[in-house]
């Protein structure tokens, strides 16, 4: 099951889009709904996600937009896609939240704020393997 994620999740994190093969450790396989939300360990309710994005993830499964003020789910990686939520700007330095649930994810998973995850991309931007083409 566990390759079946890997391979449907293209090798890179579902929520910030980093690639398996440039981050220093293993993509986790999470869970979209966590186990103390009531998720399952079903397939269907598994993805990847890098270890910053998971740990910024933990519980949560909705934050506050803040353009509407409204309570929104978060991103569904499986189940959404991801350039009609996102979008790379400042090069690809930052995401930019589309839509309710996209700007609720940014915030939620600290995908603008987090320093590390910043220095890093800011790095593969210069080496020119980011933002991701796709």
């Amino acid at each position: 099951m566990a390759q079946r994620i890997r391979s449907a999740a293209r090798h890179r994190c579902g929520y910030c889009l980093s690639p398996q093969h440039l981050v220093m450790a293993r993509l986790e396989i999470e869970h979209i709904i966590p186990l103390a939300q009531g998720g399952s360990h079903a397939e269907s309710n598994l993805w990847l996600a890098c270890p910053l994005c998971n740990a910024h993830k933990s519980s949560k499964i909705d934050e506050i937009d803040p353009v509407s003020g409204l309570r929104v789910p978060l991103f569904n990686p499986r189940m959404q896609v991801w350039h009609e939520h996102f979008a790379w700007v400042n090069g690809g330095l930052s995401i930019a939240g589309l839509t309710p649930i996209g700007r609720a994810t940014v915030v939620a998973l600290h995908l603008n704020t987090d320093q590390d995850a910043l220095t890093v991309r800011s790095y593969w931007i210069l080496a020119g393997w980011h933002p991701p083409s796709d």
